[in-house]
């Protein structure tokens, strides 16, 4: 190994060389992926950086080791017959007459780099710095820096202009728990970190940006799962003077141009859903749309039932093709008591048969015999049943039903996450109101700044008085979401900017004039000067980038995420900090309870 006079550190990276650089001498830099012995002098050294691996023919090799970072200047050509090696994109050419320049020593890595070896998500988060070495990480962190450069040259081509709000705010109700951070100036006082920048871009509308957009960093203290985190990134867009039809023709432009900077394929039409319709077809407001079984409207069919089961408000099924033979008994078992975890009183099963005595089919097993001859017909017409499948039925209150069912529907059909297709949906015309608090008072599906349904408004603005109790559920709002083989993706929604309207729904959620101005008092006073009509829309960039690489954890598209249990392995965070520190602050902690 020798010294090597260069005015640049290298030539080349290692993945990128070639059949076209033979005879080229090159400089390359990077880590030993692995050094295989071919003699007493001669070694194979795998040399590795994030474009890929480069075999070079080395002399004395011996001080080598894995992971030791070296520059290795040598000679491409071509690797001799019969040794090329199809899996590598330089698996024709190699370096030979190599000079060898140790940079960097290393230790043995705490975990193989090679991924087919599984290896505990903590053991990776401690050593993340080893971890991201890996050609996965290289890969999906250099497909995420893609998205947010392909959303960037979007919205810019579309006429928004980037705008950066503050990470220190005032504590503002946007659904989960705010991180907050103590005034060292103000003891007692505290500013929050921002679960999105809501109001803020609302505030760039009034003051005239007109097209607003950022790509966000938010905080929320919520519990962690596979598709999210306590920070995050999001586009974050806000425009004047347009329609619903306007933001999703913005956001589906960006979306739809880092899915091809990322994929190299178009996604085509985004389609359109009312919730409504997907409530009722799916279960969910966020369908995946990649695989039939969709939910059947079985209510009418068992209108006049003597089956106690099925006398129910809503009676609603699926279909699993081929599950008579594919399921067996102990699985169904398990499907019925997984039905009852998520709310179900019980699941009715049948198998479709083919009936010896009559054309057609018949259902056998379950709750079969507990059906008339034309509630079985009606079932196995509506379900589009035929011999060999399985056929889950539940009667219950209409939001149970679709919900259990939902949910069976994807334990039984959803495709893996990397399986290439990519079906985005924009599910429209959400209810104003989700459901009601025990107090009777509605609970927003958006925020209280959603403009209602411009269909349902005059119902809402009543002079009479609005709609009361259950009512108001049926009341719809010019919210929308954007969905992905099932994953949200993003929120957004028409925003009222009319005064009355807005006392309206505070008047609606119980919110008296005072509390409101105390809680919203900064945007309702901005209103006051001028606010323009707008519109926004929040994507998830975590969950674009982790569907788009096929992950199924957005862990994987973050450089230095935390694990599900909230704590960081590589800098022991959370921590306590000095009592020093505290007094400083004016705060004093409390022993555990």
């Amino acid at each position: 190994m020798t010294g090597i006079d260069a005015t640049a550190m290298r030539t080349d990276l290692c993945g990128r060389l070639g059949r076209g650089d033979a005879g080229r001498t090159v400089t390359v830099c990077g880590w030993v992926d692995r050094r295989r012995e071919h003699s007493e002098h001669l070694a194979f050294v795998d040399l590795r950086d994030h474009s890929g691996v480069l075999q070079c023919v080395v002399d004395g090799a011996r001080d080598l080791r894995s992971e030791y970072v070296v520059r290795i200047t040598g000679t491409v050509r071509p690797r001799p017959e019969g040794t090329a090696n199809p899996a590598l994109a330089t698996g024709e050419v190699e370096l030979q007459d190599c000079e060898v320049e140790l940079l960097s020593r290393a230790q043995p890595p705490p975990f193989p780099l090679d991924e087919r070896t599984e290896v505990d998500e903590t053991l990776r988060l401690r050593h993340r710095y080893v971890d991201l070495r890996k050609p996965r990480m290289q890969h999906n962190l250099r497909a995420r820096a893609a998205v947010n450069g392909a959303i960037r040259r979007a919205m810019d081509a579309q006429g928004f202009v980037e705008v950066e709000t503050p990470m220190l705010i005032a504590s503002t109700p946007e659904g989960a728990r705010d991180f907050v951070v103590p005034s060292r100036k103000e003891p007692g006082s505290f500013y929050a970190l921002p679960q999105s920048p809501q109001i803020f871009k609302q505030l760039t509308m009034v003051g005239g940006v007109d097209r607003y957009y950022q790509i966000a960093r938010c905080l929320r203290d919520e519990d962690l799962r596979a598709d999210r985190q306590f920070e995050f990134s999001q586009l974050d867009v806000e425009a004047s003077f347009v329609t619903r039809d306007d933001v999703l023709g913005f956001v589906t432009r960006a979306v739809a141009e880092a899915t091809i900077e990322v994929t190299g394929h178009d996604p085509g039409t985004f389609d359109r859903m009312t919730w409504h319709d997907a409530m009722e077809r799916f279960g969910s407001d966020k369908p995946d749309t990649r695989f039939g079984m969709e939910l059947a409207e079985l209510t009418p069919i068992f209108a006049e039932t003597q089956a106690r089961v099925f006398q129910a408000p809503c009676v609603k099924g699926i279909c699993l093709t081929g599950g008579a033979e594919s399921l067996p008994r102990s699985r169904v078992d398990e499907l019925v008591a997984t039905c009852q975890r998520w709310g179900a009183k019980g699941l009715a099963w049948m198998r479709v048969v083919a009936a010896p005595d009559i054309s057609g089919s018949d259902l056998d097993g379950g709750v079969a015999k507990f059906l008339s001859a034309a509630e079985a017909a009606g079932v196995i017409e509506a379900l589009d049943a035929r011999p060999g499948d399985m056929v889950f039925l539940v009667a219950d209150k209409r939001p149970v039903v679709r919900h259990v069912l939902g949910l069976l529907r994807l334990e039984l059909g959803r495709p893996p996450v990397n399986d290439g297709s990519l079906n985005y949906l924009w599910v429209v015309d959400f209810p104003l109101f989700e459901g009601l608090s025990a107090e009777g008072e509605p609970i927003p599906s958006h925020h209280p700044f959603t403009m209602p349904h411009e269909y349902d408004l005059p119902a809402l603005m009543d002079a009479d008085g609005p709609p009361s109790g259950e009512a108001l559920l049926d009341i719809r709002s010019q919210a929308y979401d954007l969905v992905l083989n099932g994953w949200e993706l993003g929120s957004g929604s028409v925003r009222i900017h009319r005064r009355e309207v807005q006392q309206r729904i505070f008047e609606v959620l119980g919110i008296a004039a005072g509390e409101a101005q105390e809680r919203f008092g900064f945007l309702l006073d901005a209103f006051r000067y001028g606010a323009p009509p707008h519109a926004g829309f929040a994507v998830g960039l975590d969950r674009l980038a982790a569907l788009l690489v096929g992950e199924e954890n957005i862990r994987e598209v973050i450089a230095f995420p935390k694990t599900q249990s909230g704590t960081d392995p590589l800098t022991d965070a959370p921590s306590p900090i000095a009592d020093t520190h505290l007094q400083e602050l004016g705060l004093r902690v409390l022993p555990p309870a």
